[in-house]
């Protein structure tokens, strides 16, 4: 059996638990629905395990390991942070963390019904996150660039799935992205995924930010562009009054990446539709929604 094809249960991350842990292998295990690269396990109440599954390197695992501990302090919303290692092994040939548990519903599941409050809570958030990164913080591979140089990417995902009547707006939306200036100040931390997955509600307010596997050194916008993908309509100008480190070129690339992302979040939900492997139905709408903010701008 392939590594990819290992069948993760309790069982397993209980055995694993025992081998490596065993002062944890007896608290309550629980799968928890959704991810892809990896696959997560409650662990008790205030825990959870990390598993590697369709990721083929560990590289995103152990980029948290080392660099959530030096970001969390500052952070003003909860984030999960490693406090146990799991080792490859005989038994389970991959990489595991024991993280803590941030509590709430992932915005894909939930809502946010206090939209000032959200905005003004993920501007704050972003204001901590985005300071200088270290000279050996993870550079992107896949994401991070100028949008001019994402275009095939966008375009693929268009005529995938955005609807004929809006498309020519869309495609501006996205020329204006990528003939804005390129960032130009130091690279600083980007959690380069933010999409409604991976934040976390409570009592219909933003509470908690998770998997932060992608995060990267470099240009904000990607992290920007969660003023539309998130946040309720007719908040993105607070936000980004809030944020107030965003310059014009800055929202102008930040909406043209909200819109590739939309997108995204489109087709996920078109290849959930169609029984597609990874496929996530319930993404679809709220891709449209998304990018149906971006249309209307600040």
């Amino acid at each position: 059996m392939a590594d990819s094809e290992i069948e993760i249960t309790a069982d397993l991350v209980r055995d694993l638990l025992q081998e490596q842990h065993p002062d944890l292998a007896e608290l309550t295990i629980r799968e928890v629905a959704g991810g892809w690269g990896n696959q997560m396990w409650r662990l008790g109440d205030g825990l959870a395990v990390r598993m590697q599954r369709m990721d083929s390197t560990p590289e995103r695992q152990l980029g948290e390991r080392r660099w959530l501990p030096v970001l969390a302090p500052r952070l003003p919303l909860p984030v999960p942070t490693p406090v146990r290692f799991g080792e490859p092994s005989e038994r389970f040939p991959k990489h595991w963390t024991v993280m803590t548990w941030v509590p709430g519903e992932p915005l894909d599941h939930g809502t946010i019904s206090r939209g000032a409050h959200a905005a003004d809570t993920l501007a704050g958030f972003l204001r901590a996150l985005h300071v200088e990164a270290p000279a050996e913080a993870p550079i992107a591979e896949d994401r991070g660039a100028h949008p001019r140089n994402c275009t095939d990417g966008f375009e693929k995902f268009l005529q995938a799935v955005a609807p004929d009547d809006i498309a020519a707006d869309v495609r501006a939306v996205w020329a204006d992205a990528a003939a804005a200036q390129p960032w130009e100040g130091p690279p600083v931390w980007v959690h380069g995924d933010l999409h409604p997955a991976n934040v976390v509600v409570s009592d219909g307010m933003l509470s908690g930010i998770v998997d932060f596997g992608d995060m990267f050194a470099g240009d904000p916008a990607w992290d920007l562009a969660a003023a539309w993908v998130l946040l309720p309509a007719d908040t993105a100008s607070r936000f980004f009054e809030m944020y107030a480190q965003a310059d014009e070129a800055a929202i102008r690339r930040a909406r043209g990446l909200a819109a590739m992302k939309s997108l995204f979040l489109m087709l996920m939900g078109q290849n959930g539709d169609r029984g597609l492997p990874g496929g996530k139905p319930h993404w679809g709408p709220a891709g449209r929604a998304a990018l149906d903010r971006v249309l209307k701008g600040l």
